[in-house]
């Protein structure tokens, strides 16, 4: 299949790479920087020797072009803020004073100043800080961390293209700064910005920048033709500079639509498409508009999302396709492979016969070495990978792991009544109202408690053999009982047992679950240290057993109040594992819903009374184009109530969600009909309540009045304030307190002393209320 528009070789390259090493070495320098035990130097040498050993592997495994500036302490968007010079004016001087402290407080916050506010990005479960604009921003350039990380690679001798967060994108996920008025528009901010970027570029370019990639993922949502209008005119700007690198406009993460004409007419060299089938119409599309002539074009034919092989023999035939619509081809991730763990080989208890399904990063950028070869000298010169792959893929395609009868009749025969409660919410609240006999204002937290050392090596020991299981479970409980006398002493109306048993909300359920495989190594980063290993969803869903009853019911024991089942809802396990590909993920999500279905329901049968599923990662999940979002929500608002509906009016159903947009998913907020839901809402300033109040939702809620993603104390009068804004939007009658998160990253003094304040700010507000000073 060698053609004239390949021989010139095509290139192999990828958008970004895992930033922690194999065994998060980045993690913990940074961490033991925070606690005093890493100097600076000892940090960035740290991150240098990372940077180097991922270029290395990188080159080693085919790859002639190495991204730099993926690299980052703890958030490219963040990241992005220094480079343009827009610290908020609380942070300046503590950037002055010092920047990598500085940096990490707009990431963390400090005791007396809060941090930028965090949410995802795109619909990944990775976080961004939120840029914080307004009409007064200055932008200034500062390019030294891109600049830097160029010249390293260079000097290593790798070809390396810098990669940014394009001006367009930066803008559309910026926010008001606070004082700032809420209609503000970011994107308002264009023209004062292009000259920054167009600074960087001039650095860039100095330094031996020959391209310089520029990501705009936000043109792959709905944009308004002002939007669009703004795009074009930025690349027109910037093109035509002339003192700059090459450019390549990269978009991933769905169909470029109406946004590719813009880019494909723009002054640039290049664009970076998503051919996987998120970005499916990005080929016809392309063609549409007639190509890319004179162009280069980065067709991102490997999924940079999932871990599953890709089909060689596909992609290849679609970069063949491509191949007449440029005037270079080169292969690519479809986006950065952040996304995804490092390493499959690594995974040593997973039947080596699974593990030829997978492709962690290094795999990736295998197959991606393996497209541009076959692109360049034809399929005969990969014929030993096509058919190990084809192996592979039918291996997968016939293994009784992926299909189980009885899981498939189940789903099939449920009915549209097993999704509903049997009473509406205003008599089930009553119920529960008499059931429960909480206060007004009623205090809980999300679920988890602080995850101790003495924990992770109670779990070590058990996995190693060093205590028995006996020994294991005499360890939780010991915590168990200590979490839930701490609460009875500080108050708290709703009590949990702290999940002190569980490594994570979502693997510790696969872990549990037929179907699921879970990884040793599979880390994956979803904001600043803070990393999780999505298990592998890879085949029918069932519950052999209960998996979390045995601890909620001894948590009861000890206490008369109630205290919460916790489980995670099948969106969430869905959004926060790597699911397998070969179905609709609505089916997916039916039989994951039914496996917790029966949980719910054993925990009811052992006295539970209220029992909390929790759904952060709803919103996340949500379609990036708007004609996509009501079947998501069909199904993913069925599941839960799938899992939820078969309780007694008396047991109430709580959910959580935090960290996203909420006002794009209220109404199927409401649709849950679940009876209380706590949000995250300390970092925007309880705008979630309002939102909710806007929607006229009639349940309870807890919108978070303590922000746990940041180390500092917040006092009682601070989250009494943040109550009087809640309760200007929710009724006192349906209001909660709690924090914004689950606990489990925090230590035990901040939390001790932040949920004292919590109740003692519930207890100021209650008695303005009541009257009752007692």
């Amino acid at each position: 299949m060698t053609t004239k528009s390949a021989a010139a070789a095509a290139g192999a390259t990828v958008h970004g790479y895992p930033r922690q090493g194999p065994n998060r070495e980045l993690k913990k320098a940074i961490e033991g920087y925070w606690k005093g035990r890493v100097d600076a130097g000892a940090l960035r040498a740290t991150a240098a020797g990372l940077r180097r050993a991922n270029w290395q592997q990188l080159t080693a495994a085919g790859i002639t072009e190495v991204p730099t500036g993926d690299f980052s302490f703890y958030d490219h968007v963040l990241d992005t803020t220094v480079m343009v010079g827009a610290v908020p004016a609380r942070h300046r001087a503590a950037v002055a004073a010092d920047a990598l402290d500085g940096y990490f407080a707009m990431a963390r916050g400090t005791q007396d100043v809060p941090p930028l506010e965090m949410t995802k990005w795109f619909d990944t479960n990775y976080h961004y800080l939120v840029p914080e604009l307004g009409p007064d921003t200055v932008f200034t350039a500062d390019p030294a961390q891109q600049v830097g990380a160029l010249r390293e690679a260079l000097a290593l001798g790798h070809t390396a293209r810098p990669v940014l967060v394009g001006p367009v994108t930066y803008l559309l996920l910026a926010k008001p700064a606070p004082g700032v008025a809420a209609d503000f528009q970011p994107l308002t901010l264009l023209d004062r910005l292009l000259p920054v970027y167009a600074e960087v570029l001039a650095a860039l370019r100095a330094a031996g920048a020959d391209w310089v990639q520029l990501d705009e993922p936000a043109l792959v949502q709905d944009r308004t033709p002002a939007e669009l209008n703004a795009a074009a005119r930025a690349y027109r700007e910037l093109g035509a500079l002339p003192d700059r690198p090459k450019l390549l406009i990269a978009s991933y993460f769905g169909r470029l639509g109406e946004a590719l004409p813009v880019l494909a007419k723009a002054p640039v060299e290049g664009l970076a498409l998503d051919f996987t089938e998120a970005g499916a119409g990005n080929l016809e599309d392309l063609a549409a508009v007639g190509g890319l002539p004179g162009k280069r074009l980065v067709a991102g034919t490997v999924n940079g999302r999932n871990i599953w092989v890709n089909d060689l023999e596909k992609s290849l035939a679609t970069l063949g396709t491509l191949l007449g619509l440029a005037d270079r081809v080169d292969v690519s991730s479809s986006c950065s492979l952040l996304h995804v763990p490092l390493d499959a080989a690594a995974e040593r208890d997973i039947d080596p016969q699974i593990v030829r399904w997978l492709a962690f990063a290094r795999q990736k950028t295998a197959e991606i070495a393996t497209l541009a070869k076959g692109l360049t000298a034809g399929t005969a010169a990969v014929a030993g990978e096509l058919s190990a792959n084809r192996a592979a893929l039918a291996s997968r395609a016939t293994s009784p792991i992926t299909h189980d009868p009885a899981v498939r009749a189940r789903a099939a025969a449920v009915t549209e009544t097993d999704g509903r409660r049997s009473q509406a919410y205003p008599e089930r609240a009553a119920a529960q109202r008499a059931h429960l006999g909480l206060p007004l204002l009623p205090t809980t937290t999300i679920g988890s408690f602080p995850q101790t050392g003495e924990l992770r090596v109670a779990r070590a020991d058990l996995r190693a053999g060093r205590i028995d299981t006996a020994g294991y479970e005499a360890r939780i409980e010991a915590e168990i009982e200590e979490v839930v006398s701490f609460q009875e002493k500080t108050g708290l109306d709703v009590l949990v047992h702290g999940e002190p048993e569980r490594n994570d909300m979502v693997q510790y359920f696969a872990e549990q679950l037929t179907g699921y495989l879970a990884t040793q190594h599979g880390w994956v980063q979803s904001y600043g240290t803070r990393y999780v290993r999505p298990p592998v969803l890879a085949g029918d869903i069932s519950r052999p057993e209960p998996m979390t009853v045995r601890w909620t019911s001894y948590a009861q024991s000890l206490t008369a109040k109630p205290v919460k089942g916790m489980l995670t809802g099948p969106v969430t396990m869905l959004a926060w594992s790597f699911v397998r590909d070969d179905q609709p993920l609505g089916d997916t999500a039916r039989q994951v819903a039914l496996a917790l279905r029966d949980e719910v329901d054993d925990l009811e049968a052992a006295g539970t009374s209220v029992i909390q599923v929790d759904e952060p990662a709803l919103r996340e999940t949500l379609p990036l184009r708007a004609a996509d979002r009501a079947g998501y929500l069909a199904w993913a608002t069925g599941a839960f109530r799938l899992t939820t509906s078969g309780v007694r009016p008396d047991t109430q159903i709580h959910t959580h969600m935090c960290y996203a947009e909420f006002g794009d998913v209220v109404q199927a907020i409401d649709d849950l009909d679940a009876d209380v839901i706590s949000l995250e809402a300390a970092r925007s300033h309880m705008q979630v309540a309002r939102e909710l109040a806007a929607h006229g939702y009639p349940r309870e809620a807890g919108p978070g009045v303590w922000d746990i993603h940041s180390p500092r104390v917040p006092g009682a009068g601070e989250a009494a304030g943040l109550l009087r804004t809640g309760l200007e939007a929710i009724p006192a009658e349906r209001l909660w307190v709690n924090p914004d998160c689950g606990l489990k990253t925090r230590g035990w003094p901040e939390t001790r002393a932040s949920l004292e304040n919590l109740v003692a700010a519930a207890r100021e507000v209650r008695a303005g209320l009541t009257g009752d000073h007692a």
